[in-house]
């Protein structure tokens, strides 16, 4: 694979990503305007956090019930399983069981507080996700339309990020610097095509042994008026 190519090839996903994000940026604006809105999806959002804290939380908590539990029957098993027959090492693990249950009744109520939070949580987040979507069913079908593209949006942002990595891998270094600078300096567009023995970008008429740098996969060809770098196949 050339060098013009893999640039050409990461120009083309990072103006993709370029659109998406003045359309994502475009949308927000519009539906950040909405006061009503916007609190909530905060709201919500806020909500949501806390039920997957909670729902954390309670996790946490059953686990320890259940380890002390696994540790109960172990020292049980030990105290009546006839292995231990020394007066002493008996009376040291009936303490120890009585101990370990104490502690599980204290674990216990830990997780039942866990629950509860949990308990609480889920409804007001469902609470919260209820008003949303009255405030969003009373806004209408365009902002309804606005929301999903801008999840869709969101998605395909994401999308394009990872092949946008996988890219730049084959690219040197040096090479992807400059390309980067250049995507600074000439608004977002760092390489362009040859159409009609022209550059696409600028209308620059190319010379044929112009044309013919751009078509290697040696060198790297730029623009004589513009100074994009340029591709053709």
């Amino acid at each position: 694979m050339s060098a013009a190519f893999g640039l050409y090839r990461l120009q083309l996903i990072d103006s993709q990503m370029d659109q998406a994000r003045t359309r994502l940026d475009a949308i927000r604006k519009v539906l950040e305007n909405d006061l009503e809105l916007r609190t909530a999806t905060e709201h919500f959002l806020a909500a949501e956090t806390a039920q997957k804290e909670a729902k954390g939380n309670q996790q946490q908590a059953e686990l320890e019930v259940n380890t002390q539990r696994i540790k109960i029957e172990q020292t049980e098993s030990s105290l009546y399983g006839g292995s231990v027959r020394n007066p002493k090492e008996l009376q040291d693990l009936q303490n120890d069981v009585a101990s370990l249950k104490k502690h599980l009744a204290t674990l216990e109520d830990r997780l039942l507080e866990k629950m509860l939070a949990m308990e609480t949580a889920t409804a007001q987040m469902v609470e919260a996700r209820a008003e949303l979507e009255r405030v969003e069913s009373n806004l209408g079908d365009q902002t309804r339309n606005l929301t999903t593209e801008c999840e869709s949006l969101s998605h395909n942002l994401e999308r394009l990020d990872a092949e946008r990595k996988a890219a730049t891998v084959p690219i040197d270094g040096k090479l992807l610097e400059n390309y980067e600078t250049l995507r600074r300096d000439k608004r977002g567009i760092a390489v362009t095509t040859v159409s009609d023995g022209s550059c696409a970008a600028c209308g620059t008429n190319l010379t044929p042994g112009q044309q013919q740098t751009a078509r290697s996969s040696r060198e790297i060809s730029r623009c004589p008026t513009c100074g994009r770098i340029l591709f053709s196949d």
